[in-house]
């Protein structure tokens, strides 16, 4: 049903937690399923130097918010802002057709962090 990648990032998530300190800060909801994601992020010479996600929701959504702070880690905002969904779901292997929500959550999240930087 799931992917190797996709249990990996659940069972072994990068970046969990909160981030002391963050220059930018968002929180996103997905208002049919509840799921919930917290990105926060350190910002250095205009790069992501450090990104942090908390999650709350199924194991999909879980895995997501672990594969894109792995896929923005390092990058600079215009990069990071070129992440797409595809990106996302080939980071986690696959998605079953029910879960492209996660996907969708975790790039809104990215998006509307990505929205603080002035």
């Amino acid at each position: 049903m799931y992917s190797a990648e996709l249990l990996d990032h659940f069972e072994h998530p990068r970046n969990p937690g909160e981030l002391p300190e963050a220059d930018l800060h968002t929180q996103v909801q997905n208002p049919a399923c509840g799921d919930v994601l917290e990105l926060a992020a350190k910002l250095e010479g205009g790069l992501i130097r450090e990104i942090r996600f908390r999650a709350k929701g199924c194991v999909p959504a879980m895995a997501c918010a672990s594969a894109i702070t792995e896929l923005a880690m390092g990058k600079s905002i215009e990069q990071a802002a070129t992440i797409s969904r595809e990106d996302i779901v080939r980071a986690v292997g696959s998605l079953p057709p029910t879960s492209g929500h996660a996907a969708q959550l975790a790039l809104d999240g990215l998006a509307a962090l990505l929205k603080g930087v002035a």
